[in-house]
């Protein structure tokens, strides 16, 4: 069967949760299961490069019944061949590749020409959007309350805070609202002039999260649009994060869903955890929602 040769089209970064496509190619995966790639799709896959927001839960809807979607990928074609998830050897957005969105079915698969309703588990996607949303104002909040703990110039967020988070960032993982983010403090970071003696007291620790959570609580009062700007809907295409915060028009790269507008989250607070580790310190800061509309 031939391979798509256009980006697949999403939808998603305008908050669809369903769409209509048709089957363009299926990729048996070997193991009872099938990848199955469509023109347009609502579905959001995990991102290969930054998996931090798991694939939406949902089913394909063709002819032949209901099909289960068990698993989202993000995928790249280049001459002739189709690689996948962890197989995928670049970025999304690599000249001379095209980039789809992988459907993992268990089992039989609509066929290749089908038109297919594509249906997204909406409470879960809402979910994860809140805690995708939440994540970004936490780490907005946390370079804010540690500005203080830099003794040299350093690259700035886009409130003008040091960015702590971008430069220390080892993993992010998106939940149901909240997300864990973990972040490594050793040689690099302190050259870069931040005091890791700000964060090896518990009481300070405290501090700094109680402080970030003073600045989120104010930023949810006063509210702020949120969007996702992109120049078109190839999944290929660059997108980013826009959000009204203090006062300011924020904006940070980022592939995943998000709710529209702060006041769709009640309530957003962080807790902080930092425990050495060989080298430096590590730092784990878990984002709830405590409450969402």
């Amino acid at each position: 069967m031939p391979l798509p040769h256009a980006d697949t089209l999403v939808t998603y970064p305008d908050g669809d949760t369903t769409s209509t496509g048709v089957v363009l190619h299926v990729e048996p995966l070997g193991d009872g299961r099938s990848a199955v790639l469509l023109d347009r799709t609502a579905f959001h896959p995990v991102d290969t490069a930054w998996p931090d927001q798991p694939a939406d839960r949902g089913a394909l809807h063709a002819g032949a019944g209901a099909f289960p979607i068990v698993d989202g990928l993000t995928g790249g074609i280049h001459d002739g061949v189709l690689a996948l998830g962890a197989d995928l050897p670049v970025r999304t957005g690599t000249p001379d590749w095209t980039f789809v969105v992988a459907h993992v079915v268990d089992g039989d698969a609509p066929a290749v020409g089908d038109e297919v309703r594509v249906e997204v588990d909406a409470a879960y996607r809402a979910a994860l959007s809140a805690g995708h949303t939440a994540c970004h104002l936490a780490a907005l909040a946390l370079d804010a309350a540690l500005a203080d703990a830099w003794t040299k110039p350093a690259p700035t967020d886009a409130l003008g805070h040091p960015a702590f988070d971008s430069l220390a960032i080892q993993s992010s993982r998106i939940e149901p609202h909240g997300s864990v983010d973990v972040y490594r403090i050793g040689k690099s970071l302190r050259r870069k002039g931040f005091d890791a003696a700000t964060l090896t007291e518990p009481d300070a620790v405290a501090a700094v999260a109680a402080r970030a959570n003073e600045l989120l609580a104010g930023w949810i009062a006063a509210g702020g649009a949120v969007r996702i700007e992109r120049d078109d809907e190839a999944l290929s295409a660059r997108r980013t994060w826009a959000c009204d915060v203090d006062g300011r028009h924020v904006t940070i790269p980022c592939g995943g869903t998000h709710v529209d507008g702060v006041a769709a989250l009640e309530s957003v607070e962080v807790a902080l955890e930092a425990e050495p580790v060989e080298g430096g310190l590590q730092l784990a800061m878990r984002t709830k929602v405590t409450s969402s509309r």
